[in-house]
């Protein structure tokens, strides 16, 4: 766990150092935060696990494939709702509160049927993520928080952070095998239109 961990934070780092240039040449005077740096590669994750999720069609997001070794996946609907039940969990220890819903068990509520009511839930989920990244600063980054699975030892605010964009993008792929089963392009993998 701490090697991923740490392999997490070293790409999370190399990734943000566009971005840390692109702000710097923007303002010469002023450098972006690590609250700003991460919240950038959230919006980033953010983007492709939306448009990803939005992309199968409702009939069927209970699909799970069948042929080899699946036996006993989650389906498309308990990736999205998975995803968005951790994000709750892990953003709201982040910000020292409750999860505002009832994020069921670790696929997310069981109620919870209809596509755009997952679609609600997930995108709630990136919202809350947005303001949890933004509450980051140089005095609480690396400060001690409860582990939101239950661990003994403490996490931080960078850490879980940090966590929750692997967590994403781990799922993503997921998703993007599901959709191309289903004989959909992912969004992120779609052609740009010609430009006019």
């Amino acid at each position: 766990m701490k090697a991923r961990l740490t392999l997490m934070l070293l790409l999370l780092c190399c990734a943000a150092i566009p971005f840390a240039q692109a702000k710097s040449k923007a303002k010469s005077d002023s450098k972006a935060s690590v609250s700003q740096v991460m919240d950038h590669q959230f919006s980033g994750v953010e983007k492709e696990f939306v448009d990803a999720a939005d992309a199968m069609p409702e009939d069927k997001y209970d699909f799970a494939p069948t042929n080899g070794e699946f036996k006993g996946v989650r389906t498309f609907s308990q990736q999205v709702k998975h995803v968005a039940a951790v994000n709750y969990l892990v953003f709201s220890d982040m910000l020292g509160e409750k999860p505002s819903v009832d994020i069921g068990g670790e696929n997310g509520p069981d109620s919870m049927k209809s596509k755009a009511d997952i679609m609600k839930f997930l995108r709630d989920s990136f919202a809350l993520g947005h303001r949890a990244y933004g509450a980051i600063t140089p005095q609480n980054e690396v400060a001690p928080i409860k582990n939101p699975f239950g661990g003994k030892s403490p996490v931080t605010r960078l850490g879980m952070g940090a966590l929750i964009v692997g967590h994403c993008f781990d799922h993503y792929g997921q998703m993007v095998e599901y959709l191309r089963m289903n004989g959909i392009i992912p969004p992120a993998s779609r052609p740009e239109p010609p430009k006019k």
